[in-house]
């Protein structure tokens, strides 16, 4: 069954056929006045200006007249009138509202509608192998997962890919800082190529001292940076020690971002980096010299991608620097190699900063000039920061960067105060109050970055974010645990839930709100716009609030039938619910 806007503009683009006018004039929209009517239809202006251009008499309210003597007797439309000088209003039918909810309530999708599949890669990690993960992550972790989920909601064939920072002049830092501490490891022999050690010879912690010890050396000691400019080269040019010391910082960085992806309840299905595709390059580099699309520029190689008569300033492509070295331009190249020798994707997705936008738009030009792409296949979803009360990007009170592990220890410790004022779980062991304080921490997280346009700056507020009333993320998971507790009680009174079948007014908003869903998520997918799935979900929290206030489910002098019925909606409206919070990557407990 369609949705209930659809079965309904179907109605009235036929109507609009029917006078000669074009279809599309037809479209239904969920209403500017929802005191009015829940939908209307504007078309009869529009019509009536198109057929003024072409020299004939029309009046917009006539029209709309002649579309409601149409549409007027439709099963699914109850009542319907003209506003001003053409808007149509309209109301479904109760037995409309109860067939769709009945429909939903029974599709595995809940209402979302299934597209053509497409292969589509999500890049939305970037952590940098060695480091540990910051705040700076948080927002392409949790904008990523909730596309990646998005987009397999809708059937797609979804792979997200954490590409990690894994090459560079951070790898030589370490390489040489190791060398100064721990000469005599067997990886610094030059005359061995073989036969390292399976084991690595340093953990996470020592990977997170080494970094910064050789970085900060070398900023005031040329000497110094040129030792790690060595060790990187040295690592690119393939000496054997140096990559059995990579692989081993990786292996030990991934074990550390699986833990810290997955306290953010984020997954990858690729744990690819830079290092990987390094040797994709001479080739790469070989083929795109002899399509004729790269030039020598004061001894670097590069790949003009601004176009004739463009307003703004596109500077090139940088493949080799005149030392030769590769770039951060080269490697996300060969990355686009690697996935279309791999995955051949449709879509290549980059859920990163918008500050690398121009970043962005070079490497898509050039891959689509090398004719790897089209530009429709390469999308950069960029997104604002999160920052402090002075408006800038969130940093600790001494002005450094702020762990992951931190920030989520900052919204754990937050939750349990407020679970605490509000006494709830009161009653529970330490364990579940512990449990629900993280899940409430994540949720208010999670939620508080989702809802905001991704292109919006945000401010960091834990108090805000962990507030059980408005817009925020305990509000969504305290209106899930309230239906689980009613559904409970039923259980217990022995009250089974039946057919939905709508009356009361608060039932029948409740069901405009639940057919809305597939709607929702399909302009979030489309968009790339999480937040308008997060004003989804809140809009059926409050109107499920109402129902539940206005309409009594368990109460002894409701008939047996509309207590099945109504705890039949109830029971549709936790599973949207908790369909659309786990798309956004939000787990709710059972109780609270």
């Amino acid at each position: 069954m369609s949705s209930i806007l659809q079965t309904l503009e179907a109605a009235f683009m036929s109507a609009f056929k029917a006078l000669d006018l074009d279809p599309n004039f037809g479209a239904v929209r969920e209403s500017d006045r929802p005191d009015l009517a829940p939908f209307q239809c504007n078309g009869a202006m529009a019509a009536a200006g198109a057929l003024k251009k072409q020299g004939e008499k029309a009046n917009p309210r006539e029209i709309a007249q002649k579309i409601v003597a149409q549409v007027k007797d439709h099963d699914a439309i109850e009542s319907i009138e003209i506003g001003g000088p053409g808007f149509i209003n309209f109301a479904p039918t109760a037995a409309t509202l109860s067939a769709r909810a009945q429909d939903i309530a029974e599709s595995d999708s809940l209402g979302i509608e299934q597209e053509i599949p497409k292969s589509i890669i999500v890049d939305y990690g970037g952590a940098n192998v060695a480091k540990p993960m910051h705040v700076g992550h948080l927002r392409s972790a949790v904008i990523g997962e909730a596309l990646k989920r998005l987009l397999r909601a809708q059937g797609h064939h979804v792979l997200g890919d954490v590409h990690m920072g894994d090459w560079g002049l951070q790898m030589g830092h370490l390489i040489s800082e190791l060398e100064v501490e721990q000469p005599d490891l067997p990886y610094f022999d030059v005359n061995k190529t073989e036969g390292y050690p399976d084991i690595s010879p340093v953990d996470m912690n020592d990977l997170a001292r080494l970094y910064p010890q050789a970085s900060n050396a070398a900023k005031g000691d040329a000497e110094r940076m040129e030792r790690s400019r060595v060790a990187t080269a040295e690592l690119q040019s393939g000496r054997p020690g140096y990559r059995a010391l990579l692989e081993h910082f990786i292996n030990v960085s991934v074990a550390a971002l699986k833990i810290g992806y997955g306290n953010l309840g984020v997954e990858f299905d690729l744990w690819k980096g830079e290092a990987c595709v390094d040797p994709l390059i001479p080739d790469m580099i070989k083929g795109l010299r002899a399509q004729g699309i790269t030039e020598e520029d004061d001894g670097a190689l590069i790949i003009r991608v601004e176009e004739e008569d463009e307003k703004k300033d596109v500077p090139p492509v940088m493949l080799l620097a005149r030392s030769g070295a590769v770039l951060y331009h080269t490697t996300d190249l060969a990355t686009l190699v690697d996935r279309k020798k791999e995955n051949d994707p449709d879509l290549v997705l980059y859920v990163v900063d918008q500050r690398q936008a121009l970043h962005f738009e070079q490497v898509f030009r050039a891959a689509v000039k090398a004719g790897w792409y089209t530009s429709e296949q390469l999308y950069h979803a960029g997104f604002g920061t999160m920052n402090g009360k002075d408006g800038k990007p969130f940093k600790t009170r001494e002005g450094g960067v702020l762990r992951l592990e931190d920030l989520i220890e900052i919204m754990n410790e937050a939750a349990s105060k407020r679970l605490a004022e509000s006494g709830i779980g009161a009653d529970f062991d330490a364990e579940e109050r512990s449990e629900i304080a993280r899940k409430v921490g994540l949720a208010a997280l999670k939620f508080a970055d989702l809802q905001n346009q991704r292109l919006t700056n945000y401010i960091f507020d834990p108090e805000r974010f962990t507030a059980f009333e408005g817009k925020t993320g305990p509000y969504l998971l305290y209106a899930v645990v309230r239906i689980k507790s009613l559904l409970r009680r039923a259980e217990e009174q022995g009250v089974a839930v039946g057919k939905i079948n709508v009356a009361a007014p608060a039932e029948k908003q409740l069901v405009l709100a639940l057919d809305a869903f597939g709607r929702a998520v399909a302009a979030s997918a489309e968009k790339y716009a999480p937040h308008i799935l997060c004003d989804h979900i809140y809009r059926v929290a409050q109107s499920f609030s109402r129902f539940y206030t206005d309409c009594h489910i368990l109460a002894d002098d409701v008939d047996p039938d509309v207590k099945s019925a109504r705890l039949g909606l109830a029971a549709l409206t936790l599973k949207q619910l908790e369909m659309g919070l786990n798309i956004l990557g939000i787990e709710a407990p059972d109780r609270m």
